[in-house]
């Protein structure tokens, strides 16, 4: 009865987000329970957790990689913590690192980091750096609601404009199109191509498994006006649900067709740590009705366990479920004519463009 009534309390002050709890943090030696202390508080006296945003005093702002299941070795985050608040997100685990919780903290408590812009610079101009594209909202969106005001995302964009840098960006978020000014400059060049993530087609689905994402409908738009712009943009089926939205696959990939996209990726759902433990509190309070069958085609998929990290298989699983979906997107992008790789973006034009008071080149 008492975990009941905790529970109550902690879902009134999450209204609009996805996670409903704050899981243990795994490097914290310490344990935070709740319990009921026998003020029978009503649940208005509650506040309801609001955005918080601290910033980051930058070391380095490339970030460096070499798995061999991503095509690039570098990467920009201007922000820790993501309030678009997607129930899968395989980046909650790194909130950990922070010292704070993959669930809520997650979606409530971010990290902004404002001297991005300035540090990138610095390090393209150092004279060891060598030119190749770097990937933005591989780990949180860079587009998410704070940037509205922040504007991070915007000033790293000038800069790598400035320098003629490649860069693939990833996102949910309509807030891109405010760049389109910098992005079609861009792809004139053949510096920029942009990846849109389309979850579902049902905006009761979306609302609830992404509460602060922009609607499916707002997303097909945002390819349309992308795509009208100049800018080559990949529609990602990403991740597919299984017994959720895996139905929706030939139907996402022909929407974003028709609203322009050229290319097409997709990726299995994927729950890494804690996301395993956010995600089926998540689908059995949401869709009790098939919770227990999306939660068991999960575990087909990777070998009787909410996941499994091993190279090669963690973003497609393996079995006959993960060989049928690769199957069906096979078809559909031949089908509809998507492609599912680009020409690789341009780096021949890299170069650091002079600074007030430098010598003028004779050349």
């Amino acid at each position: 009865m008492v975990e009941k009534h905790v529970e109550h309390l902690l879902g009134a002050r999450a209204r609009g987000r996805a996670a409903g709890s704050n899981p243990q943090v795994r490097f914290d030696p310490l344990a935070r329970v709740w319990a009921d202390d026998g003020w029978d508080r009503a649940e208005d006296d509650l506040p309801v957790l609001r955005t918080e945003v601290s910033d980051e005093r930058i070391g380095r702002v490339i970030t460096r990689n070499t798995s061999p299941d991503l095509n690039f070795d570098r990467s920009i985050n201007p922000y820790r913590g993501c309030e678009h608040g997607c129930i899968y997100c395989f980046a909650r685990p790194s909130h950990a690192y922070l010292g704070l919780s993959p669930g809520l903290d997650f979606e409530t408590r971010l990290v902004a980091r404002p001297g991005a812009a300035a540090q990138l610079e610095k390090e393209l101009r150092a004279k060891s750096y060598r030119v190749a594209t770097i990937a933005i909202g591989t780990n949180t969106d860079a587009y998410q609601p704070i940037e509205k005001e922040r504007e991070i995302m915007r000033d790293c964009l000038k800069v790598l404009r400035d320098f003629r840098h490649p860069v693939g960006i990833v996102t949910k978020g309509s807030l891109i199109e405010r760049d389109v000014d910098i992005l079609s400059e861009m792809a004139a060049e053949r510096l920029v191509r942009v990846g849109i993530t389309v979850t579902t087609l049902d905006p009761a689905i979306s609302r609830k498994m992404e509460p602060r994402v922009p609607g499916p409908a707002r997303r097909l738009q945002t390819i349309r006006r992308l795509t009208d712009a100049g800018i080559p943009v990949r529609v990602m089926v990403s991740p597919i649900v299984p017994a959720l939205t895996d139905h929706e696959m030939e139907a996402i990939l022909e929407a974003a067709r028709d609203a322009g996209a050229i290319a097409a990726s997709s990726i299995v759902l994927r729950l890494p740590r804690e996301v395993a433990g956010l995600f089926r509190d998540w689908v059995e309070a949401e869709f009790p009705d098939r919770a227990a069958r999306i939660m068991g085609r999960v575990r087909d998929l990777y070998g009787g366990r909410d996941y499994d990290p091993e190279w090669g298989t963690r973003m497609r699983g393996q079995g006959h479920w993960a060989a049928l979906m690769k199957s069906r997107f096979d078809v559909a992008v031949r089908r509809l004519g998507l492609k599912t790789t680009l020409p690789p973006l341009r780096t021949d034009l890299f170069r650091a463009p002079p600074r007030p008071g430098d010598q003028l080149s004779l050349l």
